[in-house]
C-alpha cells in the first residue's frame, strides 16, 4: 500500500511540475579533537539570494493545506512492516533539487543553523524519525576518493512543507572549527556537507541516499502513548516531523492522538531557538496534549546555581517523567551524546527513591520498544 501511493504521489508531481516553494541535524562526523565554532555574526548578503518569498509559501501552504494528508499512509497507517528504507544508496544516489535555504536563528545564536528544503520529485519516501544521507560534491584531500555521505535527521513529515510528498526538510548547522594555535577558524577543518548544504543555492543539485533508520519512529500504534522528545540544537529535526504529524497536518496520527507531546530542547540562548513560533503556536491551539521548556545554558541557571543544560531542565521534572514511562510513555533523544549520562543518573536516582533496581528498569522499556536514542 505504502509504494503505490508513493508511485501515485510521483505521477502526481511529474504531472503538475517541481514545487515552486518553500527542515537533520549537522552531520554526525566531525573534527572532536578542537573546538567547535561557527561562522559568527551572520552577512545578510550572503543568503539573500537563498529565501524563497513569504507570498510564495503562504499561497503554496493555502493551497497543501486546503486536503487532508493521507495519501502517503500505510494500511493501517500505524503499520511500518513497508517502511522505505535504502531506496537509494551511494554508488547510485538520486540526484535532488534544492529549493531553499534560509537562517533560522537570531543574530546573536552561537551559529548559524539552516532550514533547508529539498525536492526528491516524490521518488524518494520517508517516514519521519528517518534520515538522509547527503554526499557533499568534491574529493577528499586525505584519500584522493568522493566525499562519504552525512546522515542528516528529517525535519519534515513524509508529505514535505508543501504537504505534497514531494520535498524534504533538513535542519543544518554550519560547522567550523577553532584552531586555537592559529587564534581563528581554520577553513580546512571546516565541515565539507554543513558547509555545502548552507552555502547551497536553488536549483543546484544534490545527491542523497537513504532513508536510513527505524529507531525514531513514532508509536503510532497506540495513539494514547505519551511522546517525551529530549534535544541540543539541531537534534530537534526528528521532533519538528512529530509535531507537524501529529498537530499541523491533517493526518490519520493527528486524528488518532490522544497522549502529550512534550518537548525539551536545549540551546545557547534565544536566538538560538529552533522554530520556536511553530512550538508556540501548537502550545496555544493545543494546551492539553502539548508541553514545551527550554534550556538557555548562557541564560539560565540550574539548582546549584551553574549553566542551565538539558539534562537540567529534564532533571526538574524526574518523578513525572518516570511515572510517565511507567504507563508506557516513549522517551526519544537527537543530539549530543553528552546529554545522556545525565539523564540516566537522574532516572536512576528516581529508581533508587521508588526502591526499583535500574538497569532492570531500563531494559524493560527498551525491550518495550520505550526507549529511543540518536546522538552523536
Amino acid at each position: 500500500m505504502f509504494y503505490a501511493a508513493a508511485v501515485v504521489a510521483s505521477i502526481l508531481a511529474l504531472s503538475t511540475g517541481s514545487v515552486d516553494a518553500f527542515h537533520g541535524r549537522a552531520g554526525k562526523i566531525g573534527s572532536r579533537a578542537t573546538r567547535m565554532s561557527v561562522e559568527d555574526p551572520w552577512f545578510p548578503s550572503s543568503l539573500t539570494s537563498n529565501v524563497v518569498s513569504l507570498e510564495a509559501l503562504g499561497s503554496v501552504y493555502s493551497k497543501a493545506t486546503s486536503k487532508a494528508q493521507d495519501f502517503l499512509e500505510a494500511d493501517p497507517y500505524y503499520d511500518t512492516s513497508n517502511i522505505p528504507l535504502q531506496l537509494f544508496k551511494a554508488k547510485e544516489p538520486h540526484i535532488g533539487k534544492i529549493i531553499s535555504v534560509k537562517r533560522i536563528v537570531g543574530a546573536q545564536a552561537t551559529g548559524e543553523t539552516c532550514d533547508i528544503i529539498i525536492d526528491h520529485f516524490g521518488k524518494m519516501p520517508y517516514w519521519e524519525g528517518q534520515s538522509y544521507g547527503v554526499i557533499p560534491p568534491g574529493i577528499n584531500p586525505k584519500n584522493g576518493k568522493p566525499h562519504t555521505n552525512r546522515l542528516y535527521s528529517i525535519a519534515s513529515t513524509r508529505y514535505g512543507d508543501d504537504m505534497k510528498g514531494t520535498t524534504t526538510t533538513l535542519c543544518v548547522r554550519r560547522a567550523t572549527y577553532f584552531d586555537p594555535e592559529l587564534g581563528r577558524d581554520d577553513p580546512a577543518k571546516k565541515g565539507v556537507c554543513s558547509n555545502f548544504l548552507c552555502d547551497a543555492k536553488p536549483g543546484d543539485d544534490i545527491a542523497l541516499t537513504g532513508p536510513a533508520g527505524k529507531v525514531m519512529l513514532m508509536p503510532e500504534k497506540n495513539p494514547n502513548a505519551d511522546i517525551i522528545m529530549v534535544a541540543t540544537g539541531t537534534g530537534i529535526a526528528p521532533y519538528r516531523a512529530f509535531l507537524r504529524r501529529l498537530f499541523v497536518e491533517t493526518t490519520p496520527a493527528s486524528q488518532a492522538f490522544k497522549g502529550v507531546a512534550w518537548l525539551f530542547l536545549g540551546v545557547a540562548n534565544t536566538d538560538s531557538l529552533l522554530y520556536d513560533e511553530d512550538w508556540q503556536k501548537i502550545k496555544e491551539k493545543f494546551p492539553n496534549n502539548f508541553k514545551l521548556d527550554y534550556a538557555l545554558s548562557r541564560e539560565q541557571n540550574n539548582k546549584k546555581g551553574g549553566k542551565m543544560y538539558i539534562q537540567d531542565k529534564v532533571e526538574e521534572y524526574a518523578d513525572e517523567i518516570f511515572e510517565r514511562m511507567e504507563k508506557g510513555a516513549h522517551m526519544y533523544f537527537c543530539g549530543l551524546k553528552g546529554m545522556m549520562p545525565g539523564i540516566l543518573e537522574m532516572l536512576e536516582g528516581v529508581c533508587v527513591k521508588k526502591g526499583i533496581e535500574w538497569k532492570a528498569k531500563l531494559s524493560h522499556w527498551k525491550e518495550e520498544g520505550q526507549w529511543h536514542v540518536e546522538v552523536y
